[in-house]
């Protein structure tokens, strides 16, 4: 897997590893070859994801990660997989950014160390490109389980379960 990282936030001093680990784990656990996609990150601030929450979201305010898959790959039928990507000369799955501060507040307010929280929404957000989503109950459910597969493997709790 290509992770293609902007980092504009200075913090982000290990994210490119992360986002490799996080992108990685999730072909992984789908039986997809990494090698053949590619995905776009920025890694930013607080500030830099407001904007672009309101522009694409209309929400003014900064969020922990959004995702922009390049193609409509959700289920047609609630808990279902997604169709998966096809690998081939352009196989680039989206783009992802995340946000420095809200990640670190989340982190710190859960206890958790900011590198587990940081795979954990690389990993949602990987997802988010592959056409997974948690609108629907048995859609998040889907998500949410495989979220806590994949972190699992790499030794972090999951993330879902309040202790």
């Amino acid at each position: 897997m290509t992770v293609d990282c902007l980092v504009e936030d200075k913090r982000w001093a290990d994210i490119e590893a992360l986002a490799q680990l996080a992108t990685d784990s999730t072909f992984a656990r789908l039986g997809l070859e990494p090698s053949v996609f590619e995905i776009s990150l920025l890694a930013c601030n607080d500030t830099r994801i407001a904007a672009l929450n309101e522009d694409f979201r209309g929400k003014p305010r900064p969020t922990n990660v959004l995702s922009w898959p390049s193609d409509e790959r959700g289920a047609a039928v609630d808990g279902e997989m997604p169709v998966p990507p096809q690998p081939g000369p352009d196989a680039e799955l989206g783009d992802i950014a995340i946000a420095y501060e809200t990640c670190l507040a989340e982190a710190e307010a859960a206890g958790k160390p900011m590198r587990d929280h940081t795979l954990h929404l690389l990993v949602h957000g990987t997802l988010h490109l592959l056409g997974f989503d948690h609108e629907r109950d048995r859609d998040a459910t889907l998500m949410e389980g495989l979220e806590t597969e994949i972190l699992g493997k790499l030794g972090l709790c999951d993330p879902y379960r309040d202790d």
